[in-house]
């Protein structure tokens, strides 16, 4: 064990780097950004030796600090990563250099929307950034549940200011506003519900006595969960389902999970690509890695019960996301609902209990990240030069712009998970774990490969194939009208290639070479299963056919008929 307390450097950093940067003068306003994008190096670099650091056949929680918070209610500040966290935890460090230099100038549009009146808008812009990985961070690597509510409830404050106060140009600032009061009321109805089923749980380890004072009880995830798997805990199943539950609705809110997804395409849409890939890739996988971390572990049984609720809800998400994708004229709002398909397979991966199912989800919350980051990120660089999110605005940008083009594509394939790439190893998981325990579900599901063909490759053509469409809607094969789109929409910069150019590299080694990936990820999730006491199911095996003593199938067999 290291006396190094390399979590709470993980988390303190970024909060630091954020408040430094707000007491910064206005006139500093060109260097913040350099300055937040060292600090989120700097996280990155803590994150690396946590990971290097990291035994895969030690204990399963390491990095362990635990220290007195709040005795009187049992809670204490407790930190500790197991593979899932990890993994989560690398790619959030990863993420944030590369948001923040995608998002360079984005305050520019508040600035030209309020004028003089907010002069530190890029201050606010890259802390509110760095305020969001913090407390990601901490809810990643929290060992008390209250402590993980704490900061899982905290981390919609500063993305609330993300998208209401930050958005792409041309977005209106009341659509803005209704988009993150709607994120706000989502999440915080999950929360509360969450917050109920939270006082309960304490109530409930108080009477089991497993606080170290007596009337006491305790919000230390460990202790409570080998109390769960021991049958220790002082509750009917009614009210361990009742609590199960309260925290199962709070992490598919923010998941999301259908139906409870209707804050994200708008908040998706209304803010900066930059907040919308900080949202999607980072914040929401803090919904299903609680549902692996708590529901599952907390309340085993309950889970179980739930399982195949929850597991039709995630189909029925996959093909509703993947539908209305198809029909989407804004990119942006395109993309977001795809996000909705893809977290209904992570969440179908988690419920199908199977050590395959959820391996896959973990990897899948990380490839997902990535390969949404990607698309989005090129999405809005390409926007940025036309000012306008609809599809039919655009066409032959291929001819013009070869590079954002290119990558788009990749980024595109990965979507729909095309082998070779890192979300089809991911997704073929997560099939091989579901279907020995929900065979229609995964049969089901597969309608979406289908569909994200469709809506992606369709979603190229109109976009990046055919003539060369002008601003305006006019074609510009004929003339010079074609040197005039290339002066107006300009292939990507180095500072874009710099931050496309690794996610791109990302979904290939991944998509190659998982291995590492899922040999940190695999230990983590077994144990998982072994606490909640669930068995792998196994394979199904066809009955052997009786053979005669000379070696020849006995008759009936199909060897026998054919002979």
């Amino acid at each position: 064990m290291t006396t190094v307390p390399w979590l709470t450097i993980l988390w303190v950093l970024p909060l630091l780097g954020a408040a430094a940067i707000m007491a910064l003068p206005a006139r500093l306003g060109s260097a913040v950004r350099s300055i937040a994008l060292a600090v989120s190096i700097a996280v990155l670099v803590v994150a690396v030796i946590v990971a290097v650091g990291f035994d895969r056949g030690g204990e399963r929680f390491q990095f362990v600090e635990s220290h007195d918070w709040i005795p009187s209610f049992g809670a204490g500040y407790r930190l500790g990563v197991d593979g899932i966290a990890l993994v989560l935890v690398l790619l959030t460090a990863a993420l944030v250099p590369l948001l923040l230099a995608a998002g360079w100038h984005d305050h520019r549009a508040a600035d030209e929307e309020a004028g003089a009146a907010r002069p530190r808008s890029a201050h606010t812009y890259v802390a509110l950034i760095l305020l969001v990985e913090s407390m990601v961070l901490v809810s990643f690597t929290a060992l008390d549940i209250l402590l993980f509510y704490v900061f899982f409830e905290a981390m919609l404050v500063p993305m609330y200011f993300l998208i209401g106060g930050f958005g792409s140009p041309g977005t209106p600032r009341a659509d803005r506003a209704r988009a993150a009061v709607k994120f706000l009321l989502y999440n915080l109805l999950g929360g509360l519900v969450m917050l109920a089923a939270l006082i309960g749980l304490y109530v409930v380890t108080a009477r089991s006595g497993l606080g170290e004072t007596a009337g006491v009880g305790t919000f230390d995830v460990r202790t409570v969960t080998a109390a769960a798997v021991s049958g220790d805990l002082d509750a009917t199943p009614a009210v361990l389902g009742a609590l199960c539950f309260g925290f199962l609705v709070a992490f598919a809110v923010k998941a999301p999970l259908w139906p409870l997804h209707g804050w994200l395409p708008d908040a998706a849409v209304r803010t900066t690509p930059v907040a919308a890939v900080l949202m999607m890739a980072v914040v929401d996988k803090v919904g299903t890695f609680g549902m692996l971390r708590y529901c599952l572990q907390l309340f085993p049984d309950a889970s179980v019960t739930f399982a195949p609720v929850v597991v039709t809800l995630a189909v029925i998400g996959i093909v509703y996301g993947a539908v209305l994708a198809i029909g989407q004229t804004d990119v942006m709002r395109l993309i977001a609902y795809t996000s909705i398909s893809h977290f209904g397979f992570i969440v179908l991966g988690i419920f199908a209990l199977t050590s395959q199912g959820q391996a896959g989800s973990t990897l899948y919350m990380v490839n997902h990240g990535i390969s949404t980051a990607a698309l989005f990120l090129i999405a809005g660089f390409l926007v940025s030069r036309r000012g306008d999110r609809t599809i039919a605005a655009y066409g032959g940008v291929q001819k013009v712009a070869p590079v954002l083009a290119g990558t788009f594509l990749v980024a595109g394939l990965a979507t729909l998970s095309l082998p070779g790439l890192a979300p089809f190893v991911s997704e073929f998981l997560v099939f091989v774990g579901t279907y020995p325990r929900y065979q229609v579900a995964a049969v089901i599901a597969t309608l979406a490969l289908v569909l994200s063909a469709l809506y992606v490759l369709w979603l190229y053509q109109r976009m990046m194939g055919g003539p060369v469409r002008l601003p305006g809607g006019d074609d510009g094969d004929d003339g010079n009208d074609g040197a005039e789109h290339a002066r107006r929409l300009s292939d990507l910069v180095p500072r874009e290639v710099a931050v496309v150019a690794p996610l791109i590299a990302l979904l290939l080694i991944l998509g190659i070479y998982p291995k590492p990936a899922l040999d940190v990820i695999t230990p983590a999730v077994d144990d998982t299963l072994v606490s909640i006491d669930i068995s792998r199911p196994e394979p199904v095996v066809p009955a052997e056919r009786p053979v005669a003593e000379s070696g020849v199938p006995a008759h009936g067999s199909e060897e026998g008929e054919a002979e």
